[in-house]
């Protein structure tokens, strides 16, 4: 979690670089949101494939993702394995069966995928399974549904190939015992209880996927369930127009079914920072206190445009280009005083 937790002086390095240093293939001058908060971020263009993932463990799942396509795989196999690698590390404290309890000390867990053609595939409220990811993949390819959930969903998997993984964390328990002491919960933005994955990517043949995993909030309530598993909101894709996801919390997103927003924003004309600058004020408008809650949204077109904004700063994204890998920190509406 050290890693985390300087992510923001690593975004503005890997912002400085992507906009410096890619001025052969990134036309980085032509979109910006339009509100004076949105300097920090300019909307650019990439040339060839482009993969974005939220945060900056997204830029080890980019690297994976990367891999798959170099070695011609599909777009889909690439968001797939990209963010497998994520719910493998069992230091993560957001993802995978490394992720912070619920308050009933149960690591659950939720997870979707889409293609370029609108299939999709969910899977929430999971537990002993280590790549949610492609239990929702599987769901999408083998059965008539797009989402299985809780003892049900576990139960398919297991009848389907995955297998039961039970993973003890001292450091985990440890924390969730001292947590039990005052049983108080309040989510805190920008904090790792908040930080899904949510990966979107465009190949070379411009065929899009994405996909989003999380263990969710720390702490949660036994049940509950955010926007990452919901296509629409975690997650939204469409062949024709674009991709975006989201990280955050996720009733908010939910409540504006996000990511679908964004995408429809771009159908009809915006940017991709323009789209998600817009989904997130759609979101504060029935904030009482901006600085209490987080909110961030990546968005990349088929063109390969892309870009991102947030409630508040903290939000940072990887960016994989045939430029090379950065950290770019996105721009946003709240600022501190």
């Amino acid at each position: 979690m050290t890693a985390r937790r300087d992510f923001i002086k690593k975004g503005v390095v890997g912002a400085a670089g992507l906009l410096a240093g890619c001025a052969g293939d990134v036309d980085a001058g032509n979109e910006r949101s339009p509100s004076d908060a949105s300097i920090d971020t300019l909307s650019a263009t990439a040339k060839g494939p482009v993969i974005l993932s939220t945060w900056n463990h997204g830029l080890a799942a980019n690297a994976r993702a990367w891999e798959v396509l170099l070695a011609k795989g599909s777009v889909l196999d690439a968001v797939e394995q990209g963010v497998m690698v994520t719910e493998s590390d069992l230091g993560n404290r957001s993802v995978g069966l490394g992720g912070t309890p619920d308050r009933n000390g149960h690591t659950t867990l939720d997870a979707c995928i889409q293609d370029h053609d609108g299939r999709c595939g969910s899977v929430a409220f999971l537990e002993h399974i280590e790549h949610p990811i492609s239990v929702a993949r599987a769901i999408m390819e083998k059965t008539p549904h797009v989402m299985l959930v809780g003892e049900g969903a576990q139960r398919w998997a297991l009848e389907n190939g995955f297998t039961r993984k039970d993973v003890v964390i001292p450091e985990v328990r440890t924390a969730y015992l001292e947590w039990l002491k005052t049983s108080q919960y309040k989510p805190i933005a920008n904090v790792e209880n908040h930080d899904t994955i949510g990966l979107i990517a465009i190949d070379e043949q411009g065929r899009m996927a994405g996909s989003c995993t999380t263990s969710g909030m720390g702490y949660k309530i036994h049940g509950r369930v955010g926007d990452s598993p919901i296509i629409g909101a975690g997650l939204f894709v469409d062949g024709e127009i674009g991709a975006a996801c989201s990280t955050g919390t996720g009733e908010l997103v939910i409540r504006t079914v996000g990511s679908h927003t964004v995408v429809e924003l771009m159908r009809h004309g915006r940017s991709p920072a323009e789209a998600c600058e817009e989904a997130v004020r759609r979101i504060m408008k029935f904030l009482p206190n901006p600085k209490d809650y987080q909110v961030g949204f990546l968005a990349l077109r088929k063109d390969g445009a892309y870009g991102g904004f947030a409630i508040q700063p903290g939000f940072d994204f990887a960016l994989r280009t045939a430029e090379g890998e950065t950290l770019v920190k996105v721009a946003s509406a709240w600022k501190p005083a």
